[in-house]
């Protein structure tokens, strides 16, 4: 199948709904976020809105060694359906605010700014559950404590606001996020500019150009992904954030929880189907549950130097995607690999 990979810039760029809003609130729990943010009052007065429908053991480029490659799955037949959205009941954001204890406000500030509405909708009740504030207290301590946290503080819910749950086409799932200074932004795998692409993303391109010769990555040699996430494919890690320099610093605290529902929301809510790419035993083990008659579960062994050799090479994971999603949605709804989008004009 030949699949155009190229798009005009214009065709890319962010929406203003994917940048944080804007005080400082949130600061009370990580590094200072790279916006203003509004604050819990505010948002309290504001009228509803209409929103659309086991742990990790390694970083993303130190997965566990004992991984499997997976045939590749016989596609369901399933009649072409419309990638548009299907209309969802409308959430009263400030109506949920208003109901929370002050101490719920406090630990929830981050989620209250900076979570897409699509997702709050869906992740509201998970939010006010006791493991969930229990890893909010823990990383209020944590802050308290003079840690330092990647992502900043505005990116943690960054997968959120450039992958609204109603536009999901395809999931890939990462582990802990990059712990050194200028490189989690809140996508698994991706890195903002100027730091270069790391050993896993570099070959996930090696993977990309063997299937597609015309695949152009980030310019400069970079590894942002923000066009990917712009075109629904949600970059989420098992865990949202991580003391600096020290990894898995932040796993088992109540992130993966927090995670698979996520990942089990985008299961139920995603009825059309989607494409989950599960790269090493832990996100293999994400998916177990996923309905593979409704969507499509890809697995291999994970891209990370330690492992690519062993088949993630020769998986040929992104043109089975689109393959897939071709079927599912038509001629429209397959992914645009292609990378080479100046910062400025990919969400940075």
């Amino acid at each position: 199948m030949t699949t155009p990979l190229k798009r005009k810039a214009a065709d890319i760029a962010t929406s203003t709904a994917k940048k944080p809003k804007a005080n400082a609130s949130i600061t009370s729990f990580f590094s200072s976020p790279s916006g203003p943010v509004k604050s819990v009052n505010t948002i309290s007065s504001q009228a509803s809105s209409t929103v659309s429908s086991s742990p990790p053991t390694a970083t993303e480029d130190e997965p566990p060694t004992t991984t499997s490659t997976t045939p590749a799955p016989v596609f369901p037949v399933a009649s072409t359906v419309s990638s548009a959205s299907t209309p969802v009941p409308k959430f009263d954001k400030a109506k949920w605010v208003e109901k929370l204890t002050p101490e719920q406000k406090d630990l929830l500030a981050l989620e209250i700014q900076s979570l897409d509405e699509s997702w709050l909708a869906q992740l509201k009740d998970d939010l006010l559950s006791k493991d969930f504030l229990e890893l909010k207290r823990f990383l209020k301590k944590e802050h308290e404590a003079g840690k330092k946290i990647f992502p900043p503080a505005a990116d943690v819910y960054s997968w959120s606001r450039h992958t609204p749950l109603n536009t999901v086409k395809v999931v890939i799932l990462g582990q802990d996020p990059y712990h050194n200074h200028g490189q989690a932004h809140g996508l698994c795998f991706s890195v903002r500019p100027p730091t270069p692409a790391p050993p896993s993303l570099q070959n996930i391109y090696k993977l990309l150009k063997k299937e597609y010769d015309t695949f152009s990555p980030p310019p400069n040699k970079g590894g942002l992904l923000t066009p990917w996430a712009d075109r629904g494919v949600l970059l989420l890690n098992a865990c949202l954030t991580v003391r600096a320099h020290e990894a898995n610093s932040h796993a088992n605290h109540g992130w993966e929880k927090f995670t698979q529902r996520v990942i089990d929301i985008v299961a139920k809510k995603r009825t059309n189907g989607v494409v989950f790419l599960a790269w090493g035993t832990p996100a293999a083990n994400r998916v177990k549950k996923v309905d593979r008659v409704k969507h499509c579960v890809l697995q291999s062994v994970h891209p990370s130097p330690l492992s690519a050799s062993r088949g993630f090479f020769d998986c040929g994971h992104f043109k089975k995607t689109n393959e897939w999603l071709k079927q599912r949605y038509g001629d429209d709804g397959v992914i645009d690999w292609n990378l080479d989008v100046p910062p400025e004009k990919a969400g940075v």
